[in-house]
């Protein structure tokens, strides 16, 4: 279940926050890919991996490397593989938001309401506590009330 932190200030200080995450994919994630990215990067991205550092373009299956992923493809696949890291939700739109919220575990911050349609039970954590919260109302409510 993803647990999510809407402030920075509620992350706690043992924990590594990353904002930029076209940034650390280029520079980590991208040595860690393998078979578990393929599903993420065809539903997000429309592409398919060829090998780790390619992949085929739904455009005329134009061959690229893979650093030309969509910022909210990245953010997913550092979220998979850096689970014990919390990252950035900034760039994510609604197709990246889906897969996101519905990995194993894996940690985001955001301050303010990015929420799918279709929400699985996620973890709302703030410095005062944590609760699982399975409705989209109520995950907007939590963002948008609670202090």
């Amino acid at each position: 279940m993803i647990r999510i932190f809407k402030e920075k200030r509620d992350i706690p200080e043992n924990m590594d926050y990353v904002e930029l995450n076209d940034l650390f994919f280029d520079q980590n994630t991208v040595s860690l890919i393998d078979k578990r990215a393929e599903k993420i990067i065809e539903t997000i991205d429309g592409a398919k991996l060829i090998s780790k550092y390619k992949i085929g373009s739904r455009f005329s299956d134009v061959v690229l490397d893979i650093d030309r992923l969509s910022s909210g493809c990245k953010t997913v696949l550092n979220v998979l593989y850096y689970p014990d890291k919390v990252f950035c939700l900034k760039e994510c739109g609604n197709n990246a938001l889906e897969i996101l919220y519905g990995l194993d575990r894996g940690q985001v911050c955001s301050e303010y309401a990015m929420i799918p349609f279709s929400l699985p039970s996620v973890i709302a954590q703030t410095k005062a506590g944590q609760r699982v919260i399975g409705d989209y109302e109520e995950l907007k409510e939590w963002w948008s009330d609670e202090k």
